[in-house]
């Protein structure tokens, strides 16, 4: 048989066979059939009822954790965990007016959920997983139909709301399975070894009364079944060390320094050497920031590394471009009129990108194949040349976008709204390091400044969205500098809060330099706390706003503390 034959041959049989390829992988894993069966059951049964379901999915979180902890060169936690928990939705109603829809003038929806889910076995006892599975669907059921009863009754006494499109997205239901992977070696010992070691310069200082070395290494397998049809196993595992130090000076400030390393395999974190010589310089951060002056509120231009600029877009533009608030009549709705408007600089795009796994070189938290709705992740450009496009878009539509782009997420527990990805902030000027500092001088001078800040590094933020509140920005720094327009060696300096309000601040936005750089980290909000990367490069801003941090009021320790003055270090 000739070579191309054989080719067309071996495509025909495959397409032949991937059915039965596909159904082998289903059968391999037993949950997703016991989760088919249970919600076929339930929709059946129900349909007759005088409120029946349109609508059921069940999400499976099955979570492997090795957790190791140490404080001071010493071993404090090492730990294995594993569970499975269990996330019920069900809809009642129709796809333009349902069980979700909001209630105007109820604030219970910004009381934070605790729930993680509905525990489950971790072996696949039928019996034990399906009387579950009916239990929560019986109770998800009687709430749906209570919050109906009511959102009927809001809309009955309410004026006309701003936005009418419906409240669930028609989507083409998916089904995707992979094996479950075989995890790899992990030698607990090795990393109980590491861990203490990391934690052990910390000892360097008295002041430095507080800190952390540990390792989350994570395996998790992901189940989705929806009454649509869409069944979907997908994997996630990843490593992340998290390294913290804290300092107090003598006027009770405390000054936390951070310091995160992510990696999808144990064997691609960095090297013992360069983590040690990164705490190394965080202990001599600490003892600086101690005796750092505090930092007077301010206005004026600043520069923000690539880093600090990565949770900037993320708390100040990320949350305002998450669809689902564009809906709801509480929220401040900062973009929802400006599709088309230009919002940023015309040198500026912003990009979420949840199918990229790996920036140049740094695997991605924010990577994931299907979101939690069952809906394929996808590239989502939002901002092109300054010009806002769209939005990240879950399964409630909003006015103008009809479909779900994939960003429907949540913890273990709770109910998917939409929330952000991988961001990618983009210039199409890029400057180098030395030409953006020399604009950034230049506006000192040209305000009549005698400094600017510089923001080299932060540990997250916060913002608020809604109308019944300021709608505002704080970032929260925790390596910040002068710069002085003269020429004088850059100043570190403690106690400031970034602060602000959206629209003001991106029209400050100057310009982008060459260095981009990773952020990740976890993002909490309605649906709880979910994996998210921020990349952007530095930032020229002609004007910011600063406050003093709020700080402790309790003296430093009255002794010393006990420390081990023999360590070599």
């Amino acid at each position: 048989m000739k070579k191309k034959q054989l080719s067309k041959f071996l495509i025909v049989a495959l397409l032949l066979f991937l059915p039965i390829i596909m159904k082998a992988a289903e059968i391999q894993d037993e949950l997703i059939e016991l989760m088919s069966e249970e919600i076929e059951r339930q929709m059946s049964a129900l349909k007759n009822e005088e409120v029946p379901p349109y609508f059921m999915s069940y999400r499976i979180d099955e979570v492997k954790t090795r957790r190791i902890s140490s404080s001071f060169g010493n071993l404090t936690n090492s730990e294995e965990t594993e569970e499975r928990s269990l996330t019920a939705e069900v809809r009642v109603g129709d796809h333009n007016l349902d069980s979700s829809h909001e209630l105007r003038d109820d604030f219970s929806r910004y009381m934070y959920n605790f729930s993680s889910g509905k525990k489950l076995p971790l072996e696949n006892d039928e019996d034990a997983i399906k009387q579950i599975l009916w239990n929560e669907t019986d109770k998800k059921y009687r709430e749906a139909v209570d919050k109906l009863a009511k959102v009927k009754a809001n809309i009955a006494v309410k004026v006309e709301e701003e936005d009418l499109s419906p409240d669930f997205s028609f989507e083409e239901a998916s089904v995707y399975f992979e094996p479950k992977l075989k995890e790899k070696p992990f030698d607990t010992k090795v990393w109980e070894e590491k861990i203490k070691k990391y934690s052990q310069p910390f000892l360097k200082d008295g002041s430095i009364f507080d800190c952390y070395a540990g390792i989350k290494l994570s395996h998790e397998r992901k189940y989705f079944v929806s009454s649509e049809g869409g069944k979907i196993t997908q994997n996630f595992s990843y490593i992340r060390l998290f390294i913290s130090g804290s300092i107090k000076s003598d006027d009770g400030m405390i000054m936390p320094l951070y310091q995160t390393y992510f990696a999808y395999d144990p064997d691609d974190l960095p090297a013992d050497e360069a983590v040690l010589s990164d705490v190394q310089d965080m202990v001599k951060k600490l003892i600086a920031l101690k005796n750092a002056p505090v930092a007077e509120p301010f206005t004026g231009p600043a520069l923000l590394s690539g880093e600090s600029a990565g949770v900037f877009f993320h708390e100040i533009f990320g949350h305002r471009v998450e669809g689902q608030r564009q809906k709801s009549e509480m929220d401040g709705q900062t973009f929802k009129k400006k599709i088309g408007d230009e919002v940023l600089n015309p040198d500026l795009s912003v990009i979420f990108d949840p199918t990229l796994t790996n920036f140049e070189g740094q695997d991605l938290i924010g990577y994931y194949k299907y979101d939690d709705q069952g809906i394929k992740s996808q590239r989502v450009s939002i901002v092109e040349d300054g010009k806002l496009k769209g939005f990240l878009m879950s399964r409630c539509p909003i006015e103008g976008l009809s479909k779900s782009n994939g960003h429907g997420r949540a913890q273990a527990g709770k109910d998917p709204v939409t929330r952000q990805s991988n961001l990618i902030v983009k210039t199409s000027n890029p400057l180098s390091n030395k030409e953006l500092r020399e604009k950034f001088v230049a506006e000192i001078k040209a305000q009549k400044k005698e400094y600017g800040y510089y923001f080299a590094d932060v540990m997250g933020g916060f913002t608020m969205t809604g109308r019944f509140i300021p709608n505002a920005f704080n970032v929260t720094p925790t390596e910040v500098y002068r710069i002085y327009a003269d020429g004088r060696p850059d100043e570190l300096v403690r106690g400031v809060d970034l602060v602000g309000t959206p629209l003001a601040m991106f029209s400050e936005i100057e310009a982008a330099g060459n260095d981009p750089k990773v952020f990740t980290g976890m993002c909490g909000a309605e649906s709880g706390s979910v994996p998210v990367t921020a990349i952007s490069p530095s930032l020229f801003v002609k004007k910011i706003e600063t406050q003093k941090k709020m700080k402790s009021q309790e003296k430093p320790p009255i002794l010393p503390r006990p420390d081990l003055e023999d360590v070599d270090f």
